[in-house]
């Protein structure tokens, strides 16, 4: 090893001490010649380019460190080889090859340095320009959203957002099947900006995200990166206070609604009353045990919030309503507008919930007649109305579930958080305020 064969043929290129030019010029030729040779032997076998902090694997093969993550998000094999691999994490936290790494800074400079630039290119991230888009869920500003990334696109851009540090990503959902024109995008026009908070990688490579809405915005026009959705944003701010309080006076000064105008006492009502409107309507429902207000949904999104302008997207992230209801929240730019909106899903919930209590109540009296013999007058009449209000009371005692357009209650099992979508108790549209 390192010796020169017998029979070997040698060369000698005769030199002239004397002029130290040829010298530099016969060391710079010999240096050229290595960097070729080397060359093939620095390059990463995914992205065929010289090695960006080279990683070198069990079987002996090195790549850059981003191009085998990029290979583990779909297989557990080595890209040269297929030799099984350790677990992601594990290779993850391997240290860089050491000595690659040093022949690249010194023999191939400038292709390292152009390589550099190109990745930098690559994490750079302008949140109004090329904004990372992840189609999937509603969310909302000031509340959290909690995730589970297991597709590898996704895991790219999470990875990607996590290295360049800016932790930002959108959010949108998917319309619904009603909502869907054929031909356009089957996203909403409107999401929020998410901020990673917490990451959790588990040991295949996906990974559990806790985050928090930071502002809305409208989707300009999408693209696509490495497989997942880019868009051109417009952020999406409220108001101001000044143009808040001038649409109050506006619309709580003028004639005074029907006394069955729900819509107009509503639209009448000030900004403080629908909150208030609101916290008392949760008051209640967590008075009746609701299931929807279960300890661990108050865990997660705390409790009820006394801010006008956050409590409408709380209470969109606990009630179990359908998603188009609460997508409504999304494109408004007013705090009472939000605050109105929300006030009517509570008046139609109520509403829903009499309905179904009286139904209930009604039903139990005719199985007790059926069921009880004939009696005296007076005390068939006395019978009756404690039968009635012992009834009306236990319902009362429990929380109902909103009914849905065919009249029977949606179920919202304790293991569950949300009523899906398919399962999900729809509330009749009302009139636009």
């Amino acid at each position: 090893m390192g010796e020169l064969d017998y029979h070997s043929g040698v060369a000698y290129t005769p030199m002239d001490s004397q002029t130290p030019e040829s010298v530099r010029a016969l060391d710079v030729a010999v240096l050229e010649s290595l960097k070729e040779v080397i060359r093939s032997e620095l390059e990463c076998q995914v992205c065929y380019q010289v090695l960006l902090d080279p990683l070198t694997t069990s079987c002996g093969h090195t790549f850059c460190r981003r191009c085998f993550s990029r290979a583990m998000d779909h297989s557990n094999h080595c890209p040269m080889c297929r030799h099984v691999l350790p677990l992601v994490h594990s290779q993850q936290a391997e240290p860089s090859n050491k000595r690659a790494g040093h022949l690249i800074q010194h023999l191939l400079p400038d292709l390292l340095a152009a390589r550099l630039d190109l990745a930098a290119q690559e994490d750079m991230i302008d949140e109004e320009a090329n904004l990372p888009i992840f189609p999937c869920t509603l969310a909302y500003p000031r509340m959290p959203t909690f995730l589970h990334i297991f597709e590898p696109r996704y895991r790219l851009m999470i990875r990607r957002i996590m290295e360049n540090g800016t932790r930002k990503f959108g959010m949108v959902a998917y319309k619904t099947q009603r909502e869907y024109v054929q031909g356009g995008p089957h996203w909403q026009e409107y999401g929020t900006v998410l901020f990673v908070d917490r990451v959790e990688m588990l040991p295949d490579g996906r990974s559990l995200l806790e985050t928090r809405g930071l502002y809305k915005f409208r989707i300009i026009e999408t693209g696509m990166l490495d497989g997942y959705l880019t868009g051109r944003v417009q952020r999406i701010d409220d108001i101001s206070v000044l143009e808040e309080e001038a649409i109050e006076i506006s619309e709580t000064s003028g004639a005074a609604p029907l006394e069955d105008d729900e819509v107009g006492r509503i639209r009448r009502t000030s900004t403080q009353q629908l909150l208030e409107y609101g916290l008392e309507f949760i008051r209640q429902a967590q008075g009746r045990s609701a299931r929807w207000l279960h300890q661990r949904v108050l865990a997660a999104y705390g409790q009820p919030p006394e801010d006008a302008a956050t409590f409408p997207y709380w209470l969109a992230s606990v009630l179990p309503i359908a998603e188009a209801e609460k997508y409504t929240l999304l494109p408004t730019t007013s705090v009472r507008t939000r605050l109105k909106i929300t006030a009517e899903w509570i008046h139609r919930l109520e509403q829903a919930r009499c309905e179904y209590e009286a139904e209930l109540a009604k039903k139990a009296q005719e199985e007790r007649a059926r069921q009880e013999p004939t009696v005296p007058e007076d005390t068939a009449t006395h019978t009756e109305n404690t039968t009635v209000d012992n009834q009306v009371n236990i319902s009362l005692a429990f929380e109902t579930p909103i009914r849905s357009e065919d009249s029977r209650p949606a179920e919202v099992t304790g293991d569950d958080l949300h009523v899906t979508e398919n399962s999900e108790a729809e509330i009749a549209p009302g009139p636009a305020s």
